[in-house]
């Protein structure tokens, strides 16, 4: 390409393709599909396997080991909170470039993963502050809690693995079609 030759369509393409939205985009489908990842291990392993010993304090001992693992992890955390602000920027994003279908779907994903974060706020945590403000495991005498808590938190997290799959489903969508887009630029 010369100096006064204006650029092909496909080289703006190709230069908006490695630009910030790409990577937000593949950001988030990353850490989202990590967030899906931790959800549906406890699912299909961790839950299950704790509620096969039969034993509540060793069910305690181990969800109250297993939170206090990711409560003081920052990576966690930041992965966690990451995974709604990348697709949240990156749908902003492709919505002032006039790509709306893409940024729909960002959007999507970004609204599935903040219910994720909602229902982890409101159910999840509490609960898991409720097991551990229960005093040493050998003095327990009120096991109640641990069946409260059995249902409820494997309920809400077979629902934070269907919303995580929902939202890297969305992202994988959005991140095909935002291949597929040729630079645009936004009327004004």
């Amino acid at each position: 390409m010369t100096p006064n030759q204006a650029p092909r369509p496909s080289d703006t393409a190709a230069a908006t393709a490695t630009g910030p939205t790409t990577v937000l985009l593949t950001l988030s489908t990353v850490l989202v599909g990590l967030m899906a990842g931790l959800f549906f291990a406890f699912d299909v392993s961790v839950m299950p396997g704790l509620a096969d010993t039969g034993d509540d304090r060793t069910y305690v001992t181990a969800m109250r080991a297993f939170n206090s693992a990711i409560d003081g992890n920052a990576l966690f955390g930041s992965a966690f909170l990451v995974a709604l602000l990348a697709p949240a920027t990156a749908a902003v994003l492709e919505f002032r470039r006039g790509r709306r279908a893409t940024a729909l779907w960002t959007a999507a994903a970004a609204a599935a993963y903040l219910v994720v974060l909602v229902v982890t706020f409101t159910v999840n945590i509490p609960l898991n502050n409720e097991l551990a403000a229960g005093g040493a495991v050998e003095q327990l005498t009120d096991l109640s809690v641990v069946d409260r808590f059995k249902g409820t938190w494997v309920a809400t997290n077979i629902l934070r693995t269907v919303l995580c799959t929902a939202a890297l489903t969305a992202l994988s969508r959005a991140l095909l079609l935002h291949g597929r887009t040729t630079a645009r630029t936004p009327s004004h």
